[in-house]
């Protein structure tokens, strides 16, 4: 793998020092496409004992992605989520060896479980029903046992857009993103899809402003390029990764979120009921008893999440062959959520 972009400290005695053993040798590369961070599997050579690989996570190599990761406080966030709050939740992530974020340049490195034979999920080609049930039951075992948590409100660093300042801050957003979004995305967008962009412009804030508690800690990018699904040589039913955007939120925004994009939209329109249901039900091991009418309303109004996260993100990050097609298929599957569901009537 290329020098310009593998750390120089990225060496074996340093992989040694963390994981406390000799690791002769290592080989290194690039895994998947993240857009603000970058993910590196290192082989660790000459070993006998487990494990004989890990995963580092470090800043993206592009001026523009490592920017917005410093500037949005994702890569702070992600260490002090394995480091403060992992321990939490229930939720399959990767075992932390190490975790580090420099507040003097908001650079970090994390050195974490390989979750091979897992296999990424791919947000462009959709999932199957299957893997979206098993997706989004597994989110209960993140919302579930800091669910209405008070102490969550004491974390300073969580995200959170339901304050007047910060839903302002999210509008201004929006406002300024547009423009540019429209100028790469409009040809790619139906007639409808862009209607509902342009209505939804005077009421993000709006929207943020009228969530409602109960919230509980969310993983806010939730979605299948950041989750890892069994494969026929083993792994986890499903494990999530890139926990860059945790946030004190609506548990539905979660739910909503991987939906809207995760299935193409007549699967979504088949099953999404059923899967909802199944995650309301599954949070009964946690005690709570939710009302099926409230949270279906719920999750119907948290539809706008994809497409305000599609609309935002498409504009600070580095642009590439890969982003674009990304943005595209978050952008028209979120729109068309919304507009199958009539989000905006529900405000």
């Amino acid at each position: 793998m290329s020098g310009d972009v593998v750390p120089p400290w990225l060496t074996a005695e340093w992989v040694a020092s963390v994981l406390g053993r000799e690791v002769p040798s290592i080989r290194i590369r690039r895994i998947g496409d993240g857009l603000v961070g970058m993910n590196l599997r290192v082989e660790l050579l000459g070993v006998d004992d487990a494990p004989s690989s890990v995963v580092v996570k470090v800043p993206a190599p592009e001026e523009t992605s490592r920017a917005t990761g410093v500037s949005l406080r994702n890569y702070e966030r992600e260490v002090r989520f394995y480091r403060e709050l992992a321990a939490t939740v229930d939720i399959r992530i990767a075992q932390c060896h190490h975790a580090e974020w420099d507040p003097a340049d908001g650079s970090f490195v994390l050195m974490l479980e390989d979750l091979a034979p897992g296999v990424q999920g791919d947000q462009l080609a959709g999932c199957s029903v299957d893997q979206a049930r098993t997706a989004v039951v597994e989110l209960a075992r993140l919302h579930g046992p800091r669910w209405d948590d008070a102490a969550l409100s004491g974390i300073e660093w969580l995200s959170r857009r339901s304050a007047p300042d910060a839903a302002a801050r999210v509008a201004e957003l929006w406002q300024r993103s547009v423009p540019s979004f429209l100028e790469s995305f409009a040809d790619d967008l139906a007639a409808d899809e862009l209607e509902l962009i342009d209505r939804v412009g005077p009421r993000v804030a709006e929207w943020l402003e009228g969530r409602e508690p109960p919230f509980t800690l969310v993983h806010g990018d939730y979605r299948l390029d950041n989750l890892l699904f069994a494969s026929p040589a083993g792994g986890s039913p499903v494990a999530a990764v890139a926990w860059q955007p945790p946030g004190q939120a609506p548990a539905l925004a979660d739910v909503s979120y991987f939906l809207g994009a995760g299935l193409l939209p007549d699967d979504r329109r088949a099953s999404e009921r059923a899967i909802v249901e199944e995650y309301a039900a599954a949070l009964d091991a946690y005690g709570i008893d939710l009302d099926a009418a409230w949270v279906w309303q719920q999750y119907r109004r948290e539809a706008l999440s994809g497409l305000v996260m599609a609309v935002t993100a498409s504009q600070v990050v580095s642009p590439s062959a890969r982003s674009h097609a990304l943005f595209v298929a978050m952008a028209t599957r979120h729109a068309r959520h919304a507009i199958d569901l009539d989000t905006l009537g529900v405000l």
